[in-house]
C-alpha cells in the first residue's frame, strides 16, 4: 500500500513525524512517501494521484497541505488527518475526511495510525 503524508511546513516536522514514521512499523509494512525528505521538487499531485491513502497532519494550518488535500479528494483517495490534543482543527477536514485521530506523542500517533489500518482492513497490497 502506498502511503502519501502531508503536512504543514510550519513546524519540526522532521522530529515529530518523518523519524518516528520511518523507524516505525508502519515503515516496514506500507510504502510511506514523506515529501519533504528529498530537497527537489517533486509533483506531489501524481503522488498522491496514485497512492491508496493520504494521511494528513493538521494540527498545523496550512495552504500547500489543503491543495494536497483538495488533490486526493478529487482522485478518491481515502484521506486520514491525526493531529495532537489540545488542537482545534478546521471543521472544513470533515469534506475531505471520516477519520480523525488524535494524539499525544509520537509513540501514541504510531500505535494509533497502526491499529485504525488494521481497523479500515487496509493492509499491504503493493
Amino acid at each position: 500500500m502506498k502511503i502519501y503524508i502531508t503536512h504543514s511546513s510550519n513546524y519540526d516536522y522532521k522530529n515529530e513525524l518523518y523519524i518516528p514514521l520511518r523507524s516505525s512499523e508502519l515503515n516496514k509494512k506500507y510504502d510511506i512517501f514523506l515529501p519533504h525528505e528529498a530537497d527537489e521538487f517533486i509533483n506531489t499531485k501524481e503522488i498522491i494521484k496514485n497512492s491508496d491513502l493520504v494521511i494528513a497532519e493538521v494540527s498545523f494550518p496550512a495552504t500547500g497541505e489543503g491543495i494536497e488535500l483538495g488533490w486526493a479528494n478529487d482522485a478518491n483517495v481515502k484521506v486520514i488527518c491525526i493531529y495532537k490534543e489540545g488542537t482545534k482543527v478546521s471543521g472544513s477536514l470533515k469534506v475531505v475526511s471520516d477519520t480523525f485521530i488524535t494524539y499525544s506523542d509520537a509513540n501514541d500517533m504510531l500505535d494509533k495510525l497502526l491499529d485504525v489500518l488494521l481497523t479500515l482492513n487496509l493492509s499491504n497490497t503493493s
